[in-house]
């Protein structure tokens, strides 16, 4: 744990009582503070009460008394409308904190140059984010790895300069951060997503660039042109400090993915002189461009970490993947099972459907805006679709003419319809053939969370012998 001690001595509200709440909660106290802790679900007050933490009902709470809000990161700030906590804490005039903020304030008090690397982007920080964490530790850095990903902030050991924390950090934590301070900032690439809670796709590139802003050194994706603008107006005004990373291939200076190669590059380098910081040819817990890219920044922050380029590459080559992302799942006979269940979007989709020639494809649950329509360049590739959750209907109308689809309902209808096919189809052809669950939506219509969802994918795969 690392103990919030800034609010020592003063009265903090703290509403969110989920996973980092709870342990937001407890740095607080640790670290001195006196909390009033609410949660609006039932449950997760009594939880908290049985953990020993202070519940107390804010909306009949005397808000002059407090000296902050700390939010939980899905609590909405501003969109589609302020919390109620939120209207309240304006009220009294109280800063509006979460978690990452506590830590970085506590970091700037107590070791303020302990190696701190924060990665944020619509996809591919988790990846990045466990990719960074198992290079620095293979090559003999002592890491702490949560945020976004796994253990929340406030769990982690504190800040030292012996210690590496490694954090993924969503634009909800970014939002509750104004003095965000990483060491290094990576921003991996921005697309529309979140945008009914931030408002509009300027709000949120808005907010995703205050983590790199704030960096002593940043990382700035170029291959999207909302990270491109991002990197060129930091680089007016920090000049060397942010370097350019990118998956498409040489660029004159930076960090770029040439073929299977990862290469770090400096101004007027000509480029066999560029460090090979990795190759991830037959890496296949990093398949595809969007893991060029993700590999790429976990070289980069790794290489300016002070991690000798041939540990870099061991490791990468180690790496065992992320769970839910791009994972083999299992095989049947000459057909393999992907679990991609992290795909909460179309672009994150995009990149699984880019990394195979054919594919039997699952895909469906609570839409996002947009759909599936902007998958169009890939529906070539679909031997069939089968649409689960509240999207199916969505998606085969979009899919009609282009690609077989199935509505089938239920994701356990689906895996068994696609193994039948897949089964049947590499029996034709000889050839092996991969079902791939990637599911473009977001998994709240019949799943608690992507976890939860990948999860049942694998058992379902198991049951099928």
């Amino acid at each position: 744990m690392t103990p919030a001690t800034t609010f020592a001595g003063r009265s903090v509200a703290l509403f969110g009582l989920g996973g980092s709440g709870l342990a937001t909660a407890g740095a607080l106290v640790a670290g001195g503070a006196e909390i009033a802790a609410w949660d609006d679900s039932e449950a997760k007050r009594a939880e908290a009460a049985a953990a020993g933490v202070p519940v107390v009902d804010l909306s009949a709470a005397d808000w002059s008394g407090f000296a902050a809000l700390v939010l939980s990161p899905g609590v909405p700030l501003t969109h589609p409308a302020p919390h109620w906590t939120v209207e309240k804490a304006k009220a009294a005039g109280i800063e509006i904190i979460g978690d990452i903020e506590l830590f970085c304030r506590e970091r700037r008090t107590i070791a303020s140059d302990a190696p701190f690397i924060a990665i944020t982007g619509t996809n591919g920080k988790s990846t990045t984010t466990a990719l960074l964490a198992h290079v620095l530790r293979e090559a003999g850095f002592e890491v702490a790895m949560g945020g976004n990903i796994g253990t929340p902030i406030l769990a982690l050991p504190p800040p030292s300069e012996e210690r590496v924390h490694v954090v993924e950090v969503s634009s909800f934590q970014i939002d509750l951060a104004p003095t965000l301070d990483p060491t290094i900032g990576c921003l991996i690439n921005i697309t529309p997503d979140h945008l009914d809670r931030h408002g509009t796709l300027v709000a949120y590139a808005a907010i995703k660039e205050r983590l790199v802003a704030g960096a002593r050194t940043a990382l700035v994706g170029v291959d999207d042109v909302p990270t491109n603008a991002i990197g060129k107006r930091l680089a007016q005004h920090a000049g060397s400090d942010v370097y350019p990373v990118s998956a498409k291939g040489e660029r004159p200076w930076g960090f770029f993915a040439l073929g299977s190669e990862i290469r770090a590059r400096n101004a007027g380098e000509a480029l066999d002189e560029a460090l090979v910081l990795a190759d991830l040819a037959g890496v296949e817990s990093l398949r595809g461009r969007h893991n060029a890219q993700n590999a790429a920044f976990a070289c980069a922050a790794a290489w300016l970490s002070g991690a000798p380029a041939e540990a870099i590459r061991d490791a990468v080559r180690s790496f065992p993947g992320l769970a839910h992302r791009m994972e083999p799942a299992g095989a049947r006979g000459r057909v393999r099972f992907v679990n991609d269940s992290k795909a909460t979007n179309a672009d994150s989709t995009e990149v699984a459907l880019a990394a195979y020639e054919r594919v039997f494809w699952i895909a469906g649950g609570k839409p996002k805006t947009g759909g599936i329509a902007a998958l169009a360049p890939h529906f070539g590739k679909i031997a069939k679709a089968y649409l689960i959750g509240e999207a199916a209907e969505e998606f085969a109308q979009t899919l009609a003419g282009h690609a077989p689809a199935e509505v089938c309902g239920t994701l356990e209808t689906a895996v068994a319809r696609a193994a039948e096919d897949a089964t049947e189809a590499a029996a034709v052809t000889g050839d092996d053939a991969v079902v791939l669950f990637s599911p473009a939506c977001a998994s709240y219509d019949q799943f608690r969370n992507f976890e939860e969802r990948g999860e049942r994918f694998k058992e379902l795969v198991r049951g099928l012998g």
